[in-house]
C-alpha cells in the first residue's frame, strides 16, 4: 500500500512563502507514480494546484500564476511545493496525491492515493 505523509503547512503572512513536502512511506516511489498537489476549503471541492508526471512534465492551474514550483527528489522519495507570494485565498488543506497513470493531471478524481493533508493560513 502507498502512504503519503505531507509537511511543511503553516501560518503566513500575505507575501511569504511556504515550502510543502509529500514523503512516500512505502510502496510506489516518486519515480514511478504521477504526483499532484491539491487544495480544499471548507465548503468547496478539492482543486487541483500542481501536477507532475513520471517524466518530470509539469502542470500548474491558472490560479498559480507562476508563484508555485513543483518539484520531486527522486533519491528522497520526496515531493514538494514551493509556494511564493502567497496570497489569503490560497488558505486552504493541502494534499498530495499520486497514481500510476493519469489523463488529467490536476484532476483528484484521476488519482489513488492520497496524504492527510497540510493546513495552510494566509493572513
Amino acid at each position: 500500500d502507498v502512504q503519503l505523509v505531507e509537511s511543511g503547512g503553516g501560518s503566513v503572512q500575505a507575501g511569504g512563502s511556504l515550502r510543502l513536502a509529500c514523503k512516500f512511506a512505502t510502496g510506489y516511489s516518486a519515480v514511478t507514480l504521477c504526483m499532484g498537489w491539491f487544495r480544499q476549503t471548507p465548503g468547496k471541492g478539492r482543486e487541483g494546484v500542481a501536477a507532475i508526471n513520471r517524466r518530470g512534465t509539469t502542470r500548474y492551474a491558472d490560479f498559480v500564476s507562476g508563484r508555485f514550483t513543483i518539484s520531486k527528489d527522486k533519491d528522497k522519495n520526496i515531493l514538494y511545493l514551493h509556494m511564493n507570494n502567497l496570497k489569503v485565498e490560497d488558505t486552504s488543506m493541502y494534499y498530495c496525491a499520486g497514481a500510476p497513470l493519469v489523463h488529467s493531471p490536476l484532476e483528484p478524481y484521476e488519482y489513488n492515493y492520497w496524504g492527510q493533508g497540510t493546513q495552510v493560513t494566509v493572513s
